[in-house]
């Protein structure tokens, strides 16, 4: 284990956001000192990326993207080629000013991909003309039948080192870069990308063609660069909120996005100006692995969302908090991406105590709380530290370490010094880093520096070092409690003892639902299955989280009357959240479960996201 500086070490934090503009974050010096970043290949110390322009054609028939891509460049005064990201590109030429330039692609390693270094010969702007490979990484080219529109689609996924499978950059999240770009697709779909967009129309590109401009001013890490292409209508909820959704899934998604200005009121009046001009969210389709992507400027949402009574809307609420916790101050490695989702957990916490009560936050917490400490029991001590050196590809903490106990890490903060001290430390934390990047070590020591101001006393009480550099959790984190689960936890206890099901599930929320179900015992006869299914018509809930926990608590059980409703979950989206763990407990159900997840996944593997199937594949093992 790293043994870290205390409070009385000089850590140098960077002095960036001094050289930032609020609303761009043009630095002045481009090249200031960066951590070394080994999930990329790139040697940001020697040049680096400084803006992206693209001009690429969607193919659809071949399933590429093809065109040009001039990277400008900021380098240091000996350097003599800059290496960048190449994930299976199709480089044809690399020129600057006209002239061919030397380039070499070394040898490609799994999920790192190959480096490609280019001789710069003097030039600080190349221009790359190449394509993607089919079945690149960030890229999924659904068919029409995969859509709700029943037209083609296309969209891109580049957290955490993908995009380098269709964009040849230097893929690391700490070199920011703008970007501007010129996207042609056919001529009856409409192109989105994370920018803003210059051509709502777009122009005409040849037959059955058009194109449309993007601008993105401010310096973002380049896995946020996205891109969707599909059967798109836009819904305005206020003058600067939307959105982009397909056709027929506008009623649904203007219903369940209302609260959207509101949390924009609520975030900017906790954390300062929202600086990314437009806050639009784009609903996909339900091959989209994760719950959301939070792209600057167009948020890209699953579709399990769309329960139909806002109740899982708190998805929003934390994409919205990533625009200050993640994309304006992001981390600077992958292995300290706690400071992106825990800080985001704990925003979300606080827009959706404003919005929603503060008891609804309570029993969310108390949920996050309990898959936290479900993790700490199993997972092994060194994936529960917060900062991480992982290997490239390697698999990183558990998501409960990296969401949950970064944001209790914040709770336990804000219960110390109060609410009034954390909320002005993380408003001017944002400001100062504003566009720029973070590590562990920066942000402890200029907490230190802005909070703590020398105080023993203070820093022995906030056990900040341990909560960073330790597993498990320190001695300082407390339980929450929530009155809202007492009628919950004596309604599990009256079935256990053999009584009824809930008889107030009709009225109860989200989380009381889940927590009804996660804490059920866990192992429970058919009659007793029967008896919720009858009284709580569980298998036909519209919700995907209670739906989840339901079918979890099912196949634990070999519950045979859930398994058209899991076959038909599984073959309906692929969020990797709920994918793998029902794929998992299927396989560890021997003879009953294995040929389920089999048989359900030979039907379902052609509609995920490669993400997905690539997690899948290797638990549904062949028989």
């Amino acid at each position: 284990m790293l043994r870290r500086t205390l409070l009385t070490s000089a850590v140098a934090v960077p002095v960036l956001a001094a050289c930032v503009t609020p609303t761009t974050g043009a630095a002045v010096d481009p090249m200031a000192p960066l951590p070394a970043d080994n999930s990329s290949h790139a040697q940001p110390a020697v040049a680096r990326v400084t803006h992206v322009s693209l001009d690429l054609e969607a193919d659809f028939a071949r399933k590429v993207m093809t065109g040009k891509c001039k990277l400008r460049i900021a380098s240091a005064p000996d350097a003599r080629e800059i290496v960048l990201d190449n994930d299976n590109l199709v480089i044809r030429s690399i020129k600057a000013n006209g002239r061919d330039l030397q380039y070499t692609v070394g040898e490609r390693r799994p999920t790192l991909g190959a480096p490609l270094t280019v001789q710069l010969d003097g030039a600080d702007e190349i221009e790359i003309d190449y394509e993607s490979s089919p079945g690149a990484s960030a890229l999924q080219f659904l068919e029409p039948a995969q859509t709700a529109s029943n037209k083609k689609f296309l969209f891109s996924q580049g957290q955490a080192i993908l995009n380098r499978s269709w964009i040849p950059t230097q893929d690391s999240p700490g070199i920011r870069q703008t970007y501007d770009a010129r996207i042609v697709g056919p001529a009856d779909l409409k192109v989105v990308m994370s920018a803003e967009m210059l051509t709502p129309n777009g122009e005409t590109a040849g037959e059955g063609k058009r194109a449309f401009r993007f601008r993105m001013p401010q310096r973002i890490p380049p896995y946020l660069i996205a891109i969707a292409i599909g059967d798109l209508v836009h819904h305005a909820v206020t003058d600067r909120t939307g959105v982009w959704c397909e056709p027929s899934v506008r009623e649904r998604a203007a219903y369940e996005c209302a609260d959207m200005g509101n949390m924009m009121r609520v975030a900017e009046a906790l954390y300062g100006e929202y600086r990314w001009g437009r806050y639009d969210v784009l609903i996909l389709p339900p091959s989209f692995p994760y719950g959301g992507m939070e792209n600057p400027r167009l948020t890209f949402l699953t579709p399990t969302f769309l329960a139909g009574d806002r109740s899982l809307v708190s998805l929003i609420a934390h994409e919205l908090a990533h625009s200050w916790s993640g994309n304006l101050v992001t981390n600077a490695v992958w292995g300290d991406s706690w400071l992106n989702e825990g800080f985001t957990s704990y925003i979300e916490d606080r827009i959706g105590e404003e919005l929603f009560g503060i008891e609804e936050t309570r029993m969310a917490e108390v949920l996050s709380w309990a898959a936290l400490q479900q993790t700490l029991q199993t997972a092994q001590p060194a994936q529960t530290v917060l900062h991480q050196d992982p290997a490239p590809g390697a698999d990183g903490p558990p998501s409960t370490i990296v969401y949950d106990k970064g944001a209790w890490m914040l709770r336990t903060i804000e219960r110390i010094i109060g609410r009034n001290q954390i909320d002005t430390y993380l408003r001017g934390y944002f400001d100062r880093h504003a566009f720029g990047p973070m590590t562990s070590e920066w942000f402890l020591a200029d907490f230190r520096q802005h909070a703590v101001r020398g105080d023993a006393a203070l820093e022995a009480q906030l056990m900040l070092d341990q909560w960073v550099y330790q597993p498990g959790l320190p001695s300082n984190a407390q339980a929450p409690v929530a009155s809202g689960f007492t009628e919950v936890d004596q309604a599990v206890q009256a079935f256990a003892g053999g009584g009824a099901p809930a008889a107030a599930w009709a009225n109860w929320n989200t989380a009381q639902r889940q927590r009804y179900l996660q804490t059920l015992p866990r192992e429970l006869s058919r009659a007793r299955l029967d008896a919720l299914q009858a009284a709580l018509h569980l298998n036909e809930t519209g919700n995907s989280e209670v739906l989840f926990d339901w079918l979890a608590l099912a196949v634990r059980n070999r519950y045979q009357p859930a398994v058209p409703a899991l076959e038909t979950f599984l073959t309906s989206q692929g969020r990797g959240k709920f994918v793998r763990p029902l794929y998992t407990a299927l396989m560890g159900q021997g003879d009953w479960g294995q040929p389920i997840a089999r048989r359900i996944y030979a039907r379902a593997r052609a509609g995920y996201h490669p993400i997905v199937q690539a997690g899948v594949d290797r638990i549904v093992t062949p028989a």
